[in-house]
This record gives C-alpha cells, sequence and structure tokens, in this order.
C-alpha cells in the first residue's frame, strides 16, 4: 500500500513509478490518499488532521489485506510514512511492514524538533530510504535516531537525491528511484 506526503496525493510521480515497478515484479499495490487530501484537493494537512489520517490508513490497510490475502506493508513518502510510522506504533496489527520513503525526521533547518516520540514502540520491519540532500534529516541524523528504535532498521541513501527521492532530472528520474526502493525492499526482505 502506498501513500503521499503532505504536498501531493495518490497520483504523485514517486507513488506512480513505485507502483508501476512492484506491479511488475508481481506485487499488488494500492495507492491511497489520505483523509486530509480527500477533504481539500490542495494544501498540506493540518496537525489536527493526522489522527483522521491515521485511521484512514487503518481503514485502506484492512480493505486492501483483505481483497489480496497478503501481509500487507506501507510504503509512505514524507508525511504518509510518518503517518503510517505512527499506525504501526499504536497498532501494528495487519501491518507486515514499513517501507518509510524520505521520511521527515525533524522539519527543515530544525533538527531540534525530531519527529520520532513514536519510534520506540515500532516492532514491525522498518525500511529507510532516503536522499543524501534531504533536509529533513542527513543520512548522520537518521544514524543518530536509529538508537531510538527496538531493532535495527535497513537504511538505504540514494546519493543525489533530496527529499523528492528524484534521481537525476530526466522523465525516467522517478523511475530510477522506484528500481532502488524495490531493490532495498526485496534484499531486505531476502536477509529475514
Amino acid at each position: 500500500m502506498l501513500t503521499h506526503g503532505a504536498g501531493s496525493d495518490r497520483d504523485a510521480p514517486l507513488l506512480r513509478a513505485v507502483d508501476v515497478a512492484a506491479t511488475a515484479r508481481g506485487v499488488p499495490v494500492r495507492r491511497v490518499d489520505l483523509r486530509f487530501r480527500t477533504l481539500r484537493r490542495r494544501g498540506p494537512p493540518h496537525p489536527a488532521d493526522q489522527p483522521c489520517d491515521r485511521e484512514g490508513l487503518a481503514d485502506d490497510l484492512a480493505s486492501f489485506a483483505a481483497e489480496c490475502g497478503l501481509p500487507v506493508w506501507i510504503a509512505g513518502h514524507s508525511y504518509g510514512g510518518r503517518m503510517a510510522s505512527m499506525l504501526a506504533a499504536e497498532r501494528p496489527a495487519g501491518i507486515a511492514g514499513l517501507l518509510l520513503l524520505g521520511y521527515p525526521l525533524h522539519p527543515p533547518r530544525n533538527p531540534e524538533a525530531p519527529r520520532t516520540a513514536h519510534w520506540p514502540g515500532l516492532n514491525v520491519p522498518l525500511i529507510f530510504v532516503s536522499g543524501a540532500r534531504d533536509a529533513f534529516g542527513s543520512p548522520d541524523a537518521f544514524r543518530a535516531a536509529f538508537a531510538l528504535l527496538p531493532s535495527s532498521p535497513t537504511h538505504r541513501v540514494i546519493p543525489s537525491a533530496g527529499h523528492d527521492l528524484r534521481v537525476g532530472r530526466r522523465d525516467d528520474a522517478f523511475d530510477a528511484s522506484a528500481a532502488i526502493i524495490l531493490d532495498t525492499w526485496f534484499d531486505a526482505l531476502r536477509r529475514r
């Protein structure tokens, strides 16, 4: 199941590319809009939206799990990953693991405000894919924050990418990102 960041929706280029790459590898995919986006087409979520966004993810998770009959991983970009991780800390049942893409570790230029208070409660497999130039968290900041987790996550850093995880500037930049994301996920699954 794929969900989007604060500034986009289920049709974000990164999510579309991951959907195509995963489907090509035989993985059933559902891209979902967070509830704040279904209520208004533009603008970021408000802090008051977070419980509703997580509840919507829980509903989508239950529906998708019933439909495909398989363990469901949630892949969330930025805000979507944060909502997925908060849901997993609150209610891990039914979540096979999390693929956190461009996780917003802290607000840009404000590492003193980490978004990790719920991390000690994360007891599902975790895979982080982040950009080396991400203003929401440097590779070093992630390595330090991982001490908060009950188990060691997989972490892949895309050297040329920023927060959007785009690899290069060409039209196929998100296709390259999707290939890296799927390779990282499959490699982590093989090692388990």
